[in-house]
């Protein structure tokens, strides 16, 4: 795929996710890309998949203008982000200008993969839990692969509310409101003992230069995101562990322990992993599985893009029994979910 064609592969997918201003940037750059510079060369030259099934360049390049306007790097730029309502011909002038002046900045910033710690798909881990915890009212022990920041290891301080149904505890760092569709699982008790999450690149949001990298992932017009990360950054409290996921895994699977429930999860992280670490990482939650009793469930929760058009697909894996439920299906950034499950 050209670099232009993976432009408006990406605007279009922005545009449905809620953000026309990430549809019109992405547009106007797929239409006006340089060929005069060195970073745009890079760019048009970068080897390998560069859509969002790959490296995902497009987000990549977006982020690192908005991490100059976050910073406050270029007043032309500022001018024409959100809020302000800048014409096409503005607008795109401004990025052209940022794209030369701050090449050894975007040069930079590229080489690393974006970062987009989605705190709204708890959702679907909160609602997700409470239909575990009915089955086995038992303590958590949780286990997230692909954690980036570690937002999501914090869940349970979140609340959810929907359908008239309140979900998490009675002051929570924050509150998510998905559009909902189907029925409601009960609420339910729940308490985690302990919560661990790993990354090969994980990101420490106490840390003003990680957590700008963070923030800069978050699309300029949707500031509510941006509201809600820096709340679930105010209640972090849990340290993602750096190393491979599956690696982490065999070693946090060999020790079971009576009197909890393990859920390992993640949420769009798994397609990442190379194939043979996918294989590896089912064979050993498997395993784990196979070894599960009534006073030590395993719990494996999907939450991954399965191909279809509308969002990922929301699955689960249960031991003993080796259940395997379809929970239902959940917007990428966790705006809706459609429950399946009784």
């Amino acid at each position: 795929m050209s670099l232009s064609d993976s432009f408006l592969d990406q605007a279009s997918a922005c545009a449905a996710l809620g953000s026309p201003f990430m549809g019109r940037l992405l547009t106007l750059l797929a239409n006006h890309w340089p060929s005069d510079t060195k970073f745009a060369q890079l760019c048009t030259n970068w080897p390998g998949d560069i859509s969002a099934r790959g490296v995902s360049l497009p987000l990549r390049i977006t982020g690192g203008l908005h991490a100059l306007v976050l910073g406050g790097h270029d007043q032309g730029l500022i001018a024409t982000y959100p809020p302000n309502h800048p014409s096409d011909k503005a607008l795109i002038n401004a990025v052209l200008n940022a794209l030369t002046t701050h090449q050894d900045f975007l040069t930079t910033w590229v080489q690393s993969a974006p970062q987009t710690n989605e705190v709204r798909r708890s959702a679907a881990l909160i609602a997700a839990a409470h239909w575990l915890a009915a089955r086995h009212p038992l303590a958590f022990v949780t286990s997230e692969l692909g954690a980036s920041a570690g937002l999501n290891l914090n869940w349970d301080q979140y609340a959810l509310k929907t359908k008239g149904q309140t979900f998490g505890p009675a002051n929570p760092a924050l509150t998510l409101t998905p559009k909902w569709s189907g029925p409601v699982p009960e609420p339910q008790s729940i308490k985690v003992i302990e919560r661990r999450g790993v990354d090969l690149n994980p990101l420490d949001p106490t840390d003003p230069v990680q957590n700008a990298r963070l923030l800069a992932y978050l699309w300029p017009d949707q500031p509510h995101r941006v509201a809600l990360t820096r709340a679930a950054i105010a209640a972090s409290t849990t340290k993602v562990e750096k190393g491979d996921a599956v690696d982490w895994l065999d070693t946090r699977l060999a020790t079971p322990e009576d009197n909890h429930l393990h859920l390992i999860y993640h949420t769009v992280a798994w397609q990442y992993f190379p194939q043979a670490a996918q294989i590896r990482g089912t064979a050993l939650i498997e395993a784990a599985g196979a070894q599960a009793t009534a006073q030590a469930p395993v719990a494996w929760l999907r939450m991954e893009n399965d191909g279809a058009q509308d969002g990922a697909a929301l699955t689960l894996r249960l031991w003993p029994g080796d259940l395997h439920i379809t929970l239902g299906r959940v917007d990428f950034h966790g705006r809706w979910v459609r429950w399946q499950a009784g």
